[in-house]
């Protein structure tokens, strides 16, 4: 019987499920999950130890104007001597800030009104998703930008929140999709017929089946609102004295640093934005990773066929050409 690489590939072993502690580690041990989580950390211990590790004043102006990098400023400086790396440092803070506590309330917001919704139905569900569709339209950057313009000390917390009011309601829509799934299964009618009050049934039954939907969401508007605060600082609408990274942009770009081949002003904040933009991007497909058996399964098996195709010895039946003739 022949032996082909084909019938090799299509055989897999079969393997031991894994036990609950290792399930709960499995997030933990993906690469991209891994990769993400590190670089995500990195930018969080610079936001914290920043303001002491900056080797200069951000603001501070020296006679070394527009100078590349070297051991005094391992990231150059600007048109007025300040030095790019303490701008870099410092300015980190403010970024992380704005994401995660936009975050944060904005995926309070959208569990919330989300999961009420789907669950309770009704005309809970009629007013709750009207709400959601009345914020859905609302464009959000452009109400931010009035906003940050209207109030001259618009600090990071305000531009946060202002955030999360604005980019919670695709959220809850996705929620309450997801709820409306889950309200008449067997385990959530069990809990009903026990007499178990309404809102323990969505605390321990719903809330639980949700946690990878509610994970990604997250990560999503961090992603927004990071985005949205550098685009503030960049078009000069945030408060430019507070330093992040779309104020290093902004005054890179209001200088013409390309035009004067500064690359060192804006080249660092581009690949901070970037590195950070990925950490947070590997974390979401980590988590679909992790929920989702489909996916490991496809990368798994894709990882076997390109380590056994081509090398499975085949095993031919019959005989030579020659010999028959002869």
């Amino acid at each position: 019987m022949a032996v082909t690489a084909a019938a090799e590939v299509a055989v897999t072993d079969a393997t031991e499920p894994p036990a609950p502690g290792r399930r709960r580690l499995r997030f933990l041990r993906g690469r991209k999950t891994v990769v993400g989580l590190g670089i995500l950390a990195f930018f969080a211990v610079i936001a914290v130890i920043g303001p002491w590790i900056a080797p200069y004043d951000p603001d501070a102006m020296s006679d070394a104007l527009l100078q590349p990098p070297s051991g005094a400023h391992w990231f150059g400086t600007t048109h007025t001597g300040q030095d790019v790396l303490s701008q870099i440092l410092i300015g980190t803070r403010g970024v992380l800030v704005v994401g995660f506590v936009a975050g944060i309330l904005a995926t309070v917001l959208s569990v919330l009104i989300g999961v009420s919704a789907g669950f309770l139905g009704g005309t809970a569900d009629e007013l709750l998703s009207l709400l959601s569709n009345v914020f859905l339209v609302i464009p959000g950057l452009p109400l931010i930008i009035i906003i940050a313009s209207l109030v001259s000390d618009a600090g990071d917390l305000l531009i946060a929140a202002v955030i999360a009011f604005t980019s919670w309601a695709w959220g809850a829509r996705v929620l309450r999709a997801q709820t409306l799934s889950l309200r008449r299964r067997d385990y959530v009618e069990a809990a009903r017929a026990t007499g178990e009050s309404t809102w323990r049934i969505i605390l321990f039954e719903v809330l639980p089946n949700l946690t990878a939907v509610i994970a990604s969401g997250f990560v999503g508007t961090v992603v927004f609102a990071i985005l949205s605060e550098i685009t503030l600082a960049f078009i000069g609408v945030a408060d430019i004295s507070d330093w992040n990274w779309g104020t290093v942009l902004f005054w890179a770009q209001s200088n013409q640093a390309l035009a004067q081949g500064a690359w060192w002003w804006f080249v660092p904040a581009g690949l901070c934005i970037a590195l950070l933009g990925m950490s947070l991007g590997l974390i979401n497909f980590g988590i679909d990773e992790f929920v989702n058996p489909r996916l490991r399964t496809e990368t798994g098996a894709s990882r076997k066929v390109r380590m056994r195709v081509g090398f499975t010895p085949v095993a031919r039946t019959g005989t030579p050409e020659k010999e028959t003739r002869s």
